[in-house]
């Protein structure tokens, strides 16, 4: 790249260092203030209860001053947090007493992401993500930038990684750079019926467990101990009192009324999370790759080149399947949320995720091939182990026990093994096309998709049963994921392990980063 002929974005950034948007100290003031809400809410229910509202006089000046020095501390940092997109890197200082400085070679950036969390986005700022690879605490991030400083800081760090021009000779912008949003193709949307319609599939229990925390503080406003015993026996003992006078008719009622009670809050659940999560999910196909953009009250916003898409994964429910319903994930370099796999295509039929596949340069499995299933060895010894561990549990049940009891590990040992002999049937592999295929799974089948040349190791793992037993489990070394193919015969894994080392010979991997 010319480093002499600069982005256009570079024009309206002083030369040295910057800092982010002077609302950045406004917005972490704002969250440690939201942080302490709860703690003070309860501080002055607590002080009320007690009749002792003097405190309060007393208590709120100090409760100022934590606030003044936490705004204090937030413009500190935001003063003292610097950064300068260099030549070769992009470097970021911070700190107020201790200085850290790190720089991050452009070449080493697998992406850049923007997010916008539910504070922030009221300010109209971003957060800017660097995407190493390393995951976790080891990527960079500036928080926060104006929407178009980091759409522009955005698009001057993958030009430079790239090698990019993004000017012409007189140093106007490409027009063709600027018009890449616009020209982009949909490839998937959701709309609110489709949203609705997921949400629905998204049962979830998990508002029980908002609920079980926030008993936590009940003590505070409603002056009784969650947890005492024999509170909740006094409460059993009156409510089984009441249950039995209702009369056989009622207390069925109540029961219907009580499941269906259940359903609707796991319902309504999955569509607020569902909401929040995908809402306006939109994912296109730029000159870049491919761009995801979703979310209600934190927004997001990822490219994914197409040459970073290590692998697919397409995945399914129990009952979400019955309908044709499934999932398309792509295993990135990169990270989302924590995962290295980036949901693309979250709710979709086998049509729409047909051409997302195909566009990323994988092949949905084709009717015909080579399939191979694990060794039956395998899946006598899985069946053995799972069900022995049952088979073992009803000997005590049977010595200290009544008899009926001894059913019960009976039960679930054949219950296990039925379950695995049955499961055995849906795990299978297969080449073809250049590809690798694994698929696995009962009740929520999943299937990976990986291009062989982007494979980068492969490891034969037996243990000490397999040895004897003459199978193996195949790790194929991902970069960003897993794909592991459990007890396959040796002779198996081994010609497994010849054809995707013969891949990754004939091409430089180089050439696909």
């Amino acid at each position: 790249m010319n480093e002499t002929a600069e982005p256009a974005q570079m024009a309206a950034m002083p030369a040295g260092h910057r800092r982010t948007d002077p609302l950045s100290f406004a917005v972490n003031g704002v969250t440690q203030l939201t942080r302490m809400a709860v703690p003070l809410a309860i501080g002055a229910v607590t002080i009320f209860n007690d009749g002792e509202l003097g405190k309060l006089l007393l208590i709120a000046p100090m409760v100022l001053g934590v606030l003044g020095v936490s705004f204090l501390i937030a413009w500190l940092r935001w003063l003292r947090l610097t950064y300068v997109a260099g030549a070769s890197d992009i470097r970021v200082e911070s700190g107020i007493v201790s200085r850290a400085a790190r720089s991050v070679p452009y070449e080493r950036i697998q992406d850049v992401s923007l997010e916008q969390k539910l504070i922030p986005r009221l300010f109209g700022l971003v957060e800017l993500r660097f995407e190493t690879g390393a995951g976790g605490k080891d990527e960079l991030k500036l928080a926060y930038l104006s929407r178009d400083e980091g759409e522009a800081l955005r698009r001057l760090v993958r030009a430079r990684r790239t090698g990019e021009a993004v000017v012409d000779a007189g140093g106007a912008v490409d027009e063709a750079d600027e018009d890449a949003d616009e020209q982009a193709q949909v490839l998937f949307a959701m709309d609110r019926q489709r949203l609705t319609t997921f949400g629905l599939f998204e049962f979830s229990l998990a508002v029980f467990a908002v609920l079980g925390g926030a008993a936590q503080y009940a003590e505070s406003f409603m002056g009784i101990e969650m947890w005492d015993p024999d509170l909740w026996r006094r409460l059993f003992a009156l409510q089984e009192e009441w249950i039995l006078g209702l009369g056989p008719m009622a207390q069925v009622l109540g029961a219907v009324v009580a499941v269906l009670t259940l359903l609707v809050i796991g319902s309504a659940t999955g569509l607020a999370r569902t909401f929040l999560r995908d809402w306006g999910f939109i994912l296109e196909r730029t000159s870049r790759g491919f761009r995801r953009r979703r979310g209600l009250l934190t927004r997001t916003d990822v490219v994914m080149p197409l040459h970073r898409v290590q692998a697919v994964s397409i995945s399914t429910g129990i009952v979400r399947g019955r309908f044709g319903w499934k999932s398309l994930s792509f295993v990135s370099l990169a990270q989302d949320s924590g995962s290295s796999s980036h949901v693309v295509a979250p709710f979709a039929q086998d049509e729409e995720l047909e051409p997302i596949i195909r566009i990323a340069g994988f092949a949905p499995p084709a009717d015909g091939l080579d399939w191979h299933r694990a060794s039956t060895r395998y899946r006598f010894d899985g069946i053995a182990l799972k069900s022995g561990a049952f088979l073992l549990a009803a000997i005590p049940v049977a010595l200290f026990a009544p008899t009926p009891f001894v059913i019960v590990p009976l039960a679930l040992a054949a219950g296990s093994a039925a379950a695995n002999l049955y499961a055995w049937r849906f795990r299978r592999h297969a080449l073809g096309g250049g590809q690798i295929i694994s698929a696995s799974g009962l009740l929520a089948p999943r299937t990976q998709i990986a291009q062989r040349v982007k494979l980068q190791s492969v490891e034969i793992a037996q243990g000490p049963i397999a040895r004897r037993r003459g199978y193996a489990t195949l790790h194929l070394g991902l970069a960003g994921g897993t794909f592991t193919i459990r007890g396959i015969a040796l002779e198996r894994a081994r010609a497994l392990s010849d054809a995707v080392l013969a891949s990754i010979a004939e091409r430089d991997f180089s050439e696909l980063t």
